[in-house]
């Protein structure tokens, strides 16, 4: 980690807000913190996976080739999906090279999956992994399928009737269309059980990695009991 990064991740993206409340314009400020407050308004926890719930098979697709499964995820024990927007989201620049530095490490000495998913296409996804060097695996959710099974993707209210201009977010995404996925973290154990499940509808909180390894060492004691 360089020195003029925080340890927390949401003490970055504070830093970064801070950054656009001093560079942006006041009405493209303004129309970000609406989006983000209108989110956390109208997020719903009684429509997200919940903890307890059984996780059925998923495949997602490697950015490096080749398919994620959970099978193969849980074979030996819990794995750890945190979902991201996409390849060029600031926040998720941000985020993804936090959990390498301060969880990946951890997890991989445990011998825990770490996964990165966005339904961004593979193709243009692979960019972020490749940009920050990350040890995890990233991988592409076709269509937000399994986002969309977990209850956290989420389309602005203010889409336009018009076509959309060139750098929409289904042309960035190849998705081709306004979802994505809310910042979430699940941990899924070896019996296939959501056993951690943090959403977040404001692109700009997020979860912590002491968080999240304090989730995995108190799923280890239940266990071992």
């Amino acid at each position: 980690m360089t020195d003029s990064l925080p340890e927390s991740l949401n003490a970055q993206f504070a830093a970064l807000h801070a950054e656009r409340e001093r560079s942006w314009d006041p009405e493209k400020l303004a129309r970000n913190v609406d989006q983000r407050r209108e989110l956390v308004a109208k997020f719903d926890p009684a429509q997200v996976i919940k903890i307890g719930d059984q996780v059925e098979p998923f495949e997602l697709l490697d950015v490096e080739g080749g398919t994620v499964t959970l099978d193969a995820l849980v074979a030996d024990g819990p794995a750890v999906l945190i979902f991201f927007r996409f390849a060029g989201c600031p926040a998720c620049n941000l985020a993804l090279p936090y959990y390498d530095r301060q969880l990946w490490p951890q997890l991989a000495a445990a011998g825990i999956p770490l996964v990165a998913i966005s339904p961004q296409l593979p193709e243009r996804l692979g960019e972020i992994r490749t940009r920050h060097a990350l040890g995890f695996r990233v991988a592409s959710d076709p269509d937000n399928r399994l986002g969309r099974r977990f209850g956290i993707t989420f389309e602005p209210s203010d889409i336009p009737a018009t076509p959309p201009a060139e750098g929409w977010i289904g042309e960035i995404t190849g998705t081709g269309t306004w979802e994505l996925p809310q910042p979430a973290v699940i941990i899924i154990d070896s019996d296939r059980i959501a056993r951690f499940v943090a959403v977040s509808p404001d692109w700009l909180v997020r979860t912590e990695a002491p968080e999240i390894v304090a989730a995995l060492q108190q799923l280890k004691v239940k266990a071992a009991a």
